[in-house]
């Protein structure tokens, strides 16, 4: 008989056929543990696949998505040297379309119902680019002669109406012509905030609703020939632009806006995507120990026969390398899928339609990524088979995988390292900057460090607790978190991880949630008025009383602008303060202040004095509170100086406070609050705050204000709310699944752990039943083992995904953090239940192990 050693007889060539009949007996359990690669993989391939399709289309309909080549826009009207350039333009060869937009209320003529809206007033070569499709197809042709109208067609729903029906703006009155389908530019959730109502710009006078103080935005779009390239004349015609307080944009800057907002939005999804899939990993690395534990005798007798511990490393990196490939290519396939259910789910949050199909790249480099990540972490348990040598077939109770020290283990190390650099690279790649990678990997490490650190905690504290007097199957099962070969580390760190991921994405919920959310009760009022006329205001008071309703408040409002800053021009002090990156916009808006004498409930005095308090202001100003966000971009303290055109008065003024104003509160906030004889005669106008019993009764009184003030508009706070909720509900979705994504990744992972250790927990089973244990104790052992286990990750998860919400919602939203203790414990509740099923379902072949087919697999 041949005694010829096994690498003559089967060259290196022949080793991927052993690899492959060798995993024959394991190929369903190889896939189990690469199927969290695969559910990460979907993910990567899914968000990069519809954000290049999504980018793509933005590209293509940029012009459509401005709705010209060029816009000018202006939150006044237009003065006449902006009438006379945009009239230049139009005989340049430009082509010219206008659009006025503006809140307003809307009336049913036969029935009466109100509802705010939104008012869009368009020329007649309005669209310039793309098409405003409608139902019927040529009703938006009517406006441009006719008094018609077309409207969102939840207007119809929410009052009552119908195709036909006529609608009051003001004091005009238009026939329903027809319904909105689509609109160039426009997302679909823009009609959730106010129905959108096209009319065209030619009946604006006639509604008399553009009066002075009125909200409305002036924008005028450009068509050029092909001889004007938009890029360069916005930048030429700048100068002439800013004088005349006309902001330009150009659609090649609208593209990059969006898709730079696509490019971030999918960098942080792609960044959830790749922590699940590193998860997954950890999935990989504890299923691949677990196989090399089970297949060191088969190793050890190939070892006999002269095999090589490189070509046994190539042969089971090969099996890893293949169910790699076969969980990344499931997962790609799963990721083209979700693809293309992704743009019917999201087509409303879209201001493009977007044109799916393949990306390659996208494709590819999810393979790639996740090929990699299973063969990286595979690879880390594998180098342990270089130490299972021939002498292993006598020694079957000793893993033989872990026998040299990790300090010694250069090899270990060597792939370690490797590891730990792909994670940097891969995450630098993601957060698309090397800051971001840097930290996102800082933290990645830091929570698990911190997992491994709880897991080693707890067999210190298992071992020095442990009781005499305790019950034994609880003993028994806190014996078994410090016992030899223990799985004590890899349930914690892979369920810790889960539960980190799943609290971390719900606290950031909670926090985004209460950012946005509107506080009516602090307000004492649930009905605002505004656009009321300095000549109004009696009327209004009236027609509250009359209905038997309470008036809240009557708050003063003046427009105005900033022409100095501690005597520096406005201009100048603007460019001063964006070469020190601050915001430019304080500078140049327009402001709406009012006077009073006292502080209201929605702010907090963080600097200087109140004006009962103040110093008196020098000869000649007037005292002034400012909020301290603007005071920061403005750059200025108390004491310092500002100038206002109220106007075209020239109103000095001195900052005598702080204020520190939480504008989520119902009811009118301001960045400046004069002291009450500063401007009390300037123009203005007034916001009226009531408190209105009923929804009829509401309804009821917007119809009466309506009628006989057609140019005050009205919102109703359980409207907003109603509003709100439906749009921050979508946001929860989106969250939520992203949530139960990671947790279905999490149990793979879980089951790898718990099977890494099967043989230790199957070899103990059958001897305590040798000692006479019956299936009850052994079951109650395997409670109390993976409930501690299940409770330590869980809870350690839950307060690191604390940690985390917090570092996220402080230092990349910049919002409050918010917690919630409720769905907190209720995530690590459902944990704890997941650990103790899988790891009783996982270990039921202890139960019906008998000891002589267990002596005979040792």
């Amino acid at each position: 008989m041949s005694t010829a050693p096994l690498g003559p007889r089967f060259p290196w060539r022949r080793l991927p056929a052993l690899a492959w009949k060798e995993s024959r007996t394991a190929r369903k359990r190889l896939l189990l543990y690469m199927s969290s690669i695969a559910l990460g993989v979907a993910a990567l391939v899914a968000i990069d696949s519809f954000a290049d399709n999504l980018t793509t289309s933005v590209r293509e309909q940029s012009r459509s998505l401005l709705g010209g080549d060029a816009s000018l826009t202006t939150r006044s009207e237009m003065t006449p040297a902006a009438d006379s350039l945009i009239d230049s333009l139009g005989r340049t060869g430009m082509t010219v379309a206008q659009i006025v937009q503006f809140p307003s209320m809307a009336a049913i003529t036969k029935s009466g119902n109100t509802r705010l809206v939104q008012v869009r007033g368009v020329s007649n070569t309005y669209p310039l680019y793309g098409d405003v499709i409608t139902e019927p197809a040529s009703s938006f042709a009517r406006i441009r002669n006719e008094h018609a109208a077309i409207v969102d067609p939840g207007l119809l729903v929410s009052l009552g109406a119908q195709v036909g029906d006529s609608v009051s703006l003001g004091y005009s009155t238009f026939v329903i012509a027809g319904t909105l389908k689509q609109v160039p530019g426009d997302a679909g959730f823009v009609s959730v905030v106010g129905p959108r109502v096209f009319i065209s710009s030619q009946w604006l006078d006639e509604t008399r609703l553009l009066s002075f103080g009125s909200r409305a935005s002036y924008e005028t779009l450009l068509k050029m020939p092909s001889t004007i390239q938009a890029t360069a004349w916005a930048k030429a015609s700048k100068p002439t632009l800013d004088k005349l307080k006309l902001r330009v944009r150009t659609a090649a800057e609208s593209e990059a806006n969006v898709t730079e907002a696509i490019s971030t939005l999918g960098n942080f999804l792609g960044l959830v995507g790749l922590v699940a899939l590193l998860l997954g990993g950890i999935g990989v690395a504890s299923g691949v120990h677990a196989f090399i534990r089970r297949k060191q005798e088969t190793i050890a007798v190939l070892r006999c026969l002269g095999a090589t511990s490189g070509q046994m490393l190539v042969v089971y990196g090969l099996q890893a390398a293949l169910m790699g490939l076969a969980g990344a290519a499931a997962g790609a396939a799963l990721g083209v899928a979700i693809q293309l259910a992704l743009p019917g789910l999201v087509r409303e949050m879209l201001p493009v339609d977007v044109q799916v199909s393949l990306s390659p790249v996208a494709i590819i480099s999810g393979l790639a990524v996740g090929v990699w990540v299973a063969l990286a972490f595979a690879l880390r348990p594998l180098v342990g088979v270089r130490n299972i040598s021939p002498l292993q077939v006598l020694r079957t109770e000793v893993d033989a995988t872990a026998k040299t020290p990790w300090y010694k283990d250069w090899a270990g190390i060597l792939v370690t390292a490797g590891i730990v650099a792909s994670v940097i690279l891969l995450a630098i790649q993601r957060a698309n900057g090397v800051k971001p990678g840097l930290a996102i990997s800082g933290a990645i490490s830091l929570v698990l460090l911190l997992l491994l650190g709880s897991a080693s905690l707890l067999m210190w504290i298992a071992r020095k607790l442990m009781r005499a007097g305790w019950p034994y199957v609880v003993r028994q099962g806190v014996a078994n978190l410090y016992r030899p070969s223990n799985q004590t580390r890899s349930v914690v760190l892979s369920l810790g991880f889960g539960a980190f991921l799943v609290s971390t994405l719900y606290q950031v919920q909670t926090t985004l949630l209460a950012r946005f959310a509107v506080d009516a009760a602090a307000s004492g009022g649930n009905v605002l008025f505004y656009d009321v006329q300095d000549d109004q205001g009696p009327g209004m008071d009236t027609i509250i009383a009359n209905a038997g309703q309470k008036l809240i408040q009557r708050v003063p409002i003046v427009t105005m602008r900033l022409s100095e800053v501690k005597g520096v021009p406005m201009k100048a002090a603007q460019a001063a303060a964006e070469k020190l990156k601050k915001a430019p916009w304080p500078f140049s808006r327009e402001y709406r202040s009012t006077y009073r004498d006292t502080l209201v409930r929605s702010e907090t005095l963080t600097s200087g004095k109140w004006f009962d308090t103040a110093p008196a202001a020098p000869a000649g100003m007037s005292r002034i509170s400012i909020d301290e966000s603007i005071a920061d971009d403005l750059m200025i303290k108390v004491g310092d100086q500002l100038t206002w055109n109220v106007q075209g008065a020239s109103v000095k003024t001195v900052v005598a406070s702080m204020r520190k104003v939480n504008f989520a509160r119902f009811e009118p906030n301001f960045f400046v609050v004069f002291e009450a004889t500063a401007i009390k005669e300037a123009p203005k106008q007034f916001a009226v705050i009531a408190n209105v019993t009923g929804d009829s009764a509401v309804a009821a009184l917007q119809r009466d204000v309506v009628r006989r003030y057609p140019n005050v508009s009205s919102l109703d706070i359980s409207l907003i709310t109603r509003t709100i909720t439906n749009i921050l509900d979508k946001v929860s979705s989106a969250i939520r699944f992203m949530a139960l994504f990671a947790l279905i990744m999490g149990v793979p992972v879980l089951i790898s752990a718990v099977a890494a250790t099967r043989r230790e927990r199957l070899r103990e089973g059958v001897l305590l039943k040798v000692l006479g244990a019956t299936r009850a104790q052994i079951g109650r052992i395997m409670l109390s083992e993976y409930a501690v286990l299940g409770l330590l990750g869980a809870l350690a998860g839950m307060l690191l995904g604390i940690g985390g919400a917090w570092g996220l919602a402080r230092f990349n939203f910049k919002v409050p953090f918010v917690m919630d203790w409720t769905p907190a414990f209720a995530i690590a509740g459902l944990l704890l239940a997941i650990t103790i099923l899988v790891g009783i379902l996982t270990g039921r072949e202890v139960f019906r192990e008998t000891p002589m087919a267990a002596l005979r697999e040792s």
